[in-house]
């Protein structure tokens, strides 16, 4: 769904919020960002998605995290969120074996500490970089890491939202 601002603003709401599903599977965040239209500006709409992020229940952030591949794993499918991830994980294109090894043992450690897949925003990363920032938040307490978490998602909304606007 190619939509500008002002398209967006003008959606049904049943359609924007399915819209913006594909930047935040978070129901509770696609309503509230659907009923806080009309936004004068791509910058309101995304200092509402912000506060709406940061007001989500950890359950709510939960169902955004499933919707999200585990780093080194392509998303499947044919939709808009599917190829999105893919695009945004293609550090991972040039991936040596051996990293790709340690990103899925570390994502496995991850998930049996946290209870939840490893949440980076990918865009611009490398392999490397995916794996270091992995191992170090290994270290976090499950307070300290549900801050990252938060952060990373907030990162990755608003990159999808820009994409949602710009039809990419």
């Amino acid at each position: 769904m190619h939509v500008a601002l002002d398209g967006f603003n003008a959606l049904p709401a049943a359609d924007a919020e399915s819209g913006l599903l594909a930047c935040c599977a978070s129901r509770r965040w696609a309503a509230g960002v659907a009923a806080g239209r009309p936004y004068a500006d791509a910058e309101a709409l995304c200092s509402a998605s912000d506060a709406l992020l940061d007001a989500l229940d950890w359950a709510d952030v939960e169902e955004a995290l499933a919707a999200h591949p585990r780093i080194g794993e392509r998303a499947r499918g044919t939709g808009r969120e599917a190829s999105w991830s893919r695009g945004e994980q293609s550090g991972m294109d040039a991936a040596e074996v051996a990293v790709r090894e340690s990103l899925a043992a570390g994502n496995r450690r991850y998930e049996e500490r946290f209870g939840h897949v490893f949440l980076i925003c990918a865009t611009g990363l490398g392999a490397g970089d995916m794996l270091a920032a992995l191992e170090e938040r290994l270290g976090n307490d499950a307070a300290a890491e549900r801050e990252v978490v938060r952060e990373e998602l907030g990162k990755i909304v608003r990159l999808r939202l820009d994409k949602m606007l710009r039809g990419s």
